[in-house]
């Protein structure tokens, strides 16, 4: 029986090449993401077989999910895929609280409804699995980004307490963390940042994790480097660096 997964984000970028990956290798795909035109488009490739317009802002947003699974006809994977944030050295607070709503709450919303659901419903003997975009900006708190960068760091812990409590409550959920350095997406359209990875390329990365079973998945070798390397400065430097393009 094929594999079922939902695709949280599948409107651009990231999310939408591991939607048309995971079903080029024959999974059962249900999309979803706020622009519905860019949802039917995609729904014609072959295994994505239904969509959900959800806004992970939204407090409807959990019952659209629960929807969409429906749909499906269950899950095996969740996959999420939503995020925004901004440079914002000037400290614009309206972009720090709209990142902290969708990277934050909407993150935490609908995390929770795929772990629940996974808790209750999940049938097969295999783990199920939660994936979710994260970013090596967590590593560190970045300056240039404030909010980006603290809100990808609360998602590297929140799926770490998720992946204890799968093990503490003997659930069959496991956890997969997804950290890519910087992808050539609209999140940093038009910036300068080095070392940028193709979305189609990262999508290979990402379900290989999926499949293999990582925890933690950096993305790719250089940024792997690159993390451990910023892990080693102490904070009383890092503070003193200008990292910004």
């Amino acid at each position: 029986m094929a594999k079922k997964a939902i695709v949280m984000g599948a409107t651009s970028g990231i999310g939408m090449e591991v939607a048309k990956l995971l079903a080029a290798k024959g999974w059962l795909v249900g999309i979803a993401g706020r622009r519905i035109e860019r949802l039917q488009a995609l729904i014609s490739q072959s295994g994505i077989i239904c969509y959900q317009q959800i806004d992970v802002t939204s407090p409807n947003a959990p019952a659209q999910l629960l929807e969409l699974i429906d749909k499906l006809g269950g899950m095996d994977l969740y996959f999420h895929s939503s995020g925004i944030g901004w440079q914002n050295n000037s400290l614009d607070i309206e972009k720090e609280l709209k990142t902290l709503e969708t990277n934050g709450l909407g993150f935490t919303r609908m995390v929770d409804t795929a772990f629940n659901w996974f808790a209750t419903h999940h049938q097969n003997n295999s783990k199920a699995r939660i994936a979710c975009i994260t970013s090596i900006a967590g590593t560190k708190g970045l300056g240039a980004a404030p909010a980006y960068s603290a809100t990808k760091r609360f998602q590297n812990h929140y799926l770490e307490c998720l992946s204890q409590q799968a093990r503490m409550r003997h659930l069959p959920i496991a956890i997969t963390d997804i950290r890519p350095g910087f992808v050539k997406t609209d999140l940093i359209a038009g910036s300068s940042y080095p070392l940028q990875l193709k979305p189609e390329d990262v999508a290979k990365h990402i379900v290989n994790a999926i499949e293999y079973g990582k925890e933690v998945k950096v993305i790719d070798w250089r940024y792997d480097i690159l993390v451990f390397l910023w892990r080693l400065i102490p904070r009383w430097l890092w503070t003193r660096l200008k990292i910004t393009t």
